[in-house]
């Protein structure tokens, strides 16, 4: 029996309409600059922030068209992102079969379902994820930038880095899949006092400092767990953007602060 999880945000976050969102996604993918430095490397994890479209989606689009290359290869989808309504221990698996967008269902990969089976971390909460944006925003970005693959949407709750590393292990696979973590980081600071708070953070997560407070970033708890398993599998960060809404489509007495991240394996240069 096929459990589907319906859109909870759409027509707020992005648009509802499967043309007009199409094409809104594919405009900020179009913007978005291929970034210096990255030798092409295509990320095995990102960061990307879950605000609506308006406000961060320029900056999710630049992690998003770092995957152009490897939109055939990569198969599985493991996203994660922090529960804003319902508080879970651990990090809670949906208990659906299917998510779905105004483009389309995506099927959960019911193998690695089965992969986390026992581990104490792992629980199921329908309820945590039925209004949850922060995993649903990303999925028109992935439904759009790669060919056919799955996902593992988990939702992260109350939970250690150590925690949220083992399950990132048990998950790793090789090139066919991809890590994302959803969050944005400072809210309602003014703008200037947020372009500082932001730039620390960016610096922490850059140094794979695995100290993220909530406060810097509303994901602090798998972006901590993330950088365990980086630094354990030898991935290099880079940041793709920095900003916040007072830059995009809101004014700047409070602001929210979004960034967007790719984490590489490491070139090893042979002569």
């Amino acid at each position: 029996m096929q459990h589907l999880r319906r859109p909870a945000v759409a027509g707020m976050f992005y648009p509802d309409q499967p043309l007009t969102l199409s094409r809104k996604v594919k405009e900020l993918l179009s913007a978005a600059p291929l970034s210096v430095g990255s030798g092409g490397a295509v990320p095995k994890a990102l960061i990307v922030p879950h605000a609506g479209y308006i406000y961060s989606g320029a900056t999710a689009a630049l992690a998003y068209a770092r995957l152009a290359p490897a939109h055939a290869a990569i198969k599985r989808v493991v996203l994660l992102g922090p529960v804003h309504r319902v508080p879970v221990r651990g990090l809670a698996l949906a208990g659906a079969t299917l998510f779905s967008t105004p483009l389309g269902e995506i099927e959960i990969d019911q193998e690695s379902v089965t992969a986390l089976t026992g581990m104490p971390q792992i629980v199921v909460s329908a309820a945590a994820h039925a209004q949850e944006h922060s995993l649903e925003v990303q999925l028109p970005f992935l439904q759009s930038v790669l060919d056919d693959f799955k996902l593992l949407p988990l939702v992260v709750g109350d939970a250690t880095p150590d925690e949220v590393a083992q399950v990132l292990d048990v998950l790793w696979g090789g090139t066919e899949t991809l890590i994302v973590v959803s969050s944005d980081l400072s809210h309602f600071l003014p703008y200037t006092r947020a372009q500082s708070v932001d730039a620390a953070t960016a610096r922490r997560i850059l140094q794979l400092n695995t100290t993220i407070t909530h406060e810097q970033a509303c994901g602090g708890t798998p972006i901590n767990g993330l950088l365990v398993a980086a630094r354990a599998h030898q991935l290099e960060p880079q940041l793709l953007g920095l900003c916040n809404s007072g830059d995009t489509a809101g004014d700047k007495g409070r602001v929210v602060g979004y960034a967007a991240f790719a984490f590489t394996e490491k070139q090893y240069v042979t002569h």
